[in-house]
């Protein structure tokens, strides 16, 4: 065996691939029995966005709203609401 063959150091591995940025950033106002998301998609891809409110009392229908794609540099309102009190509510985030 040729010892110039044999490295100095040890090979360095290599970084993991870096994760994409990704995901609108949303800001949400409930009001009573509204909810409105306010959401800038500051990145290069699309994001799907979907406001999910949970309201308050047993009898009152919780509501999923549908997906809104929010292009790079675009902005979206979603809105929802309750019979009465919102316990909750979030939006969700998919790429698109």
């Amino acid at each position: 065996m040729d010892l110039a063959e044999i490295p100095a150091e040890p090979p360095v591995p290599s970084a993991p691939p870096a994760r994409e940025l990704f995901g609108a950033d949303c800001d949400t106002v409930i009001e009573a029995s509204q909810v409105t998301a306010y959401c800038h998609n500051s990145f290069p891809r699309t994001d799907l966005v979907r406001l999910h409110v949970e309201c308050d009392r047993w009898w009152d229908v919780d509501g999923d709203g549908a997906a809104v794609a929010v292009g790079p540099a675009g902005r979206v309102e979603l809105s929802g609401r309750c019979w009465k009190e919102v316990r909750s509510a979030w939006v969700s985030h998919e790429p698109g």
